[in-house]
């Protein structure tokens, strides 16, 4: 039903909290282009922190207004498990596609052929391939800002959820951003600081110190002889008693 017949039809009434909600995401997103603004290309990971946090607070407000996501798109299965590799033209659900694949196997077919690699979905909502770039954040939020203009109360759910999947996008992007770089080179510790007298390829401080410990003879300890009951240790004072 568009939202002109909504309007026309006596049982419409807006949904119960959708107000104040639609102005809390309003208000959120205003907020974003200031945030944006002060970035640029090599801006430190810390600086995304902000943007992120923004753009979390305001999926979650989107998600809200959108109708409640089926992670899988079945209805049978609206939150079963997700098959990563659903073949093209199947669905998501991953219990509807095993029987799927098992009546295939008993008819003797040729299972069918995976879905072309593409956006993956995490918990229903979308997870857009790499790179993370500035760019790509730009991109995102361009898309969000052009479709927040036109959502008004009457607005049909698919808008909510469409720009609840866009600032999904968004968030993620600057997530990974938002990430410490592995200047190091290090996939253990790829936040770690560099240590400028390792060689090349080993600038993690972290495993440059691990080496040098490694690479020191141990000592054993000097062991004092074990004292005999009734006995006292006689100790060699390093300084000589005051006198008095």
């Amino acid at each position: 039903m568009s939202p002109q017949d909504q309007h026309g039809s006596r049982g419409y009434s807006v949904p119960t909290g959708r107000p104040y909600a639609l102005k809390e995401l309003q208000a959120s997103l205003g907020s974003l282009g200031d945030h944006l603004r002060e970035l640029y290309d090599g801006a430190h990971p810390a600086e995304y922190d902000t943007i992120a946090d923004a753009l979390y607070v305001a999926f979650q407000t989107a998600a809200g207004l959108a109708p409640a996501k089926s992670y899988t798109g079945c209805p049978e299965h609206p939150n079963g498990a997700l098959d990563p590799e659903a073949p093209d033209g199947w669905g998501r659900c991953l219990i509807c596609n095993d029987r799927r694949r098992l009546g295939q196997r008993r008819h003797g077919r040729p299972p069918a052929a995976p879905a072309p690699a593409g956006e993956q979905r995490r918990l229903g909502y979308p997870v857009p391939d790499g790179p993370y770039t500035l760019h790509a954040l730009r991109t995102h939020l361009r898309t969000v800002e052009d479709q927040r203009f036109h959502l008004g109360l009457s607005s049909p759910a698919e808008d909510f959820v469409r720009i609840a999947d866009d600032l999904h996008r968004a968030f993620i992007v600057a997530r990974e951003l938002s990430r410490p770089r592995n200047a190091s080179g290090c996939s253990e510790h790829p936040g770690a600081p560099i240590d400028p007298d390792a060689p090349p390829g080993e600038a993690c401080i972290f495993c440059a110190g691990r080496r040098r410990r490694a690479q020191r003879s141990p000592q054993t300890p000097e062991m004092l002889p074990r004292i005999r009951r009734g006995e006292r240790r006689q100790l060699q004072r390093r300084f000589e008693r005051p006198p008095g």
